[in-house]
């Protein structure tokens, strides 16, 4: 196929092959064998060829379809099918109707907050308080997370109702962070509600970091991280802070330990590599990988049937990116270890937490003389676990469900 065979003007061409095609602005950045072409305005991005997006440069440029076509085949010595080119600007939504303006879209907002919460004044102001939390905690070892600051009142429905409601504004902190990071390099954010396992979780969407040199992306990234550091050092600070006469801690400083706590398993939280985290997205990033976590899941399986001797099993990796493929032999690993993590987690600090609420409730059921405020508490707190447990068995129960009727539809398709 010759270049002009490439631009015709029967009815299958959209737009007129003599004239400029109408884009809308769009950025580009060249990372390794690739370029990201896309528009900021609407996070619509595509990846192509360093030639590819050459050739889109010079359409944004101006240049007629048939005379990028023509240029296209006398730099590069091959032809290409401007037709589809032009097809997929299109469906990337990148080309404009005729009767649209050619806009970069509406100014970001909280630009100049999210410049000022990562300025140079910011970060002293946070490296002081961590140093200071950091301190206290030295000198004073009650003052050190534990699962025991928990149980900051000996009401156990007003330990549960309470971390939950703190717990809101502290996420929304966390992903505010996120936010205000991307959004002092001009990029758009949405915050939306999501779920790993059976945890109902916030998540905000950067699609405009791939448009971002790569350097520029960590800190977007870790940023969350960084609010619930600061988080737990203000906490402590609070709670030492709080100290009577005596050197007891308030309620309220009793409270902060606990908030703190809860905060800080958060943070371990990070840790969980079999997840989708902040710090596997950083490692991903940092490294160029296009889909890390599938290929090191994957080759885990592998090296797991090569084990067992179950080569019938074996997943081909010979479609896996090469960089994916390179990382993954030993990123696999920190899967593993974050499973690990996981459950030093689950034994050191949620199992005793529970055991010791157990224990609590079961105590005044059984005693004889109890309070009715601590009887009324207990029953009210075994309602909250009840209903806590039938909402994630309908939730097992929805997601099999699910599970079986697309596989029963992808049967009889």
């Amino acid at each position: 196929m010759t270049d002009t065979e490439a631009v015709n003007d029967g009815p299958e061409t959209r737009h007129a092959p003599d004239r400029p095609l109408p884009l809308h602005p769009l950025v580009y950045l060249a990372d390794g064998e690739e370029v990201t072409v896309g528009r900021r305005d609407t996070d619509s991005y595509g990846i192509f060829p360093p030639d590819g997006a050459e050739l889109v440069r010079r359409l944004e440029q101006g240049v007629p379809p048939r005379e990028a076509a023509a240029w296209y085949a006398e730099t590069y010595h091959e032809s290409v099918d401007i037709d589809d080119l032009i097809a997929a600007l299109d469906e990337l939504g990148f080309i404009r109707s005729p009767d649209q303006a050619r806009t970069a879209g509406a100014p970001v907002r909280w630009r100049r907050l999210g410049s000022a919460v990562f300025s140079p004044p910011a970060w002293i102001c946070y490296a002081a308080l961590v140093g200071w939390a950091l301190i206290a905690m030295a000198r004073r070892p009650d003052l050190v997370p534990d699962y025991r600051n928990v149980f900051f009142t000996e009401y156990y429905t007003v330990i549960q109702a309470t971390l939950f409601v703190v717990a809101v504004p502290q996420l929304l902190l966390h992903e505010g962070f996120h936010a205000l990071a991307g959004r002092r390099l001009g990029l758009r954010s949405r915050l939306r509600v999501g779920r790993r396992f059976y945890f109902i979780v916030l998540e905000t969407s950067l699609d405009g970091l791939v448009a971002v040199d790569r350097r520029k992306r960590y800190l977007p990234i870790v940023a969350g991280m960084l609010a619930d550091v600061v988080v737990v050092a203000v906490l402590t600070i609070a709670a030492d802070l709080s100290r009577g006469p005596g050197g007891e801690f308030s309620f309220a400083g009793r409270f902060c330990l606990a908030f703190a706590f809860a905060v800080l398993l958060r943070i371990v939280w990070q840790f969980s590599f079999y997840l989708r985290t902040d710090l596997y997205v950083l490692i991903s990033t940092a490294l160029g990988c296009v889909d890390l976590h599938t290929t090191a899941a994957r080759l885990l399986r592998n090296r797991l049937n090569r084990l067992l001797g179950r080569s019938g099993r074996l997943i081909d990796e010979s479609d896996w990116h090469p960089v994916d493929r390179r990382v993954a032999r030993w990123y696999s690993w920190l899967i593993v270890i974050g499973y690990a993590v996981s459950l030093a987690a689950f034994l050191l600090a949620v199992v005793p937490i529970l055991y010791q609420t157990a224990i609590g409730v079961l105590s005044r059921f059984t005693q004889e003389g109890a309070p009715w405020p601590q009887m009324l508490d207990s029953a009210v707190f075994c309602g909250f676990v009840l209903l806590q447990l039938a909402v994630l068995a309908w939730l097992a129960a929805r997601d099999r469900y699910r599970d079986r009727e697309r596989r029963f539809d992808h049967v009889i398709t």
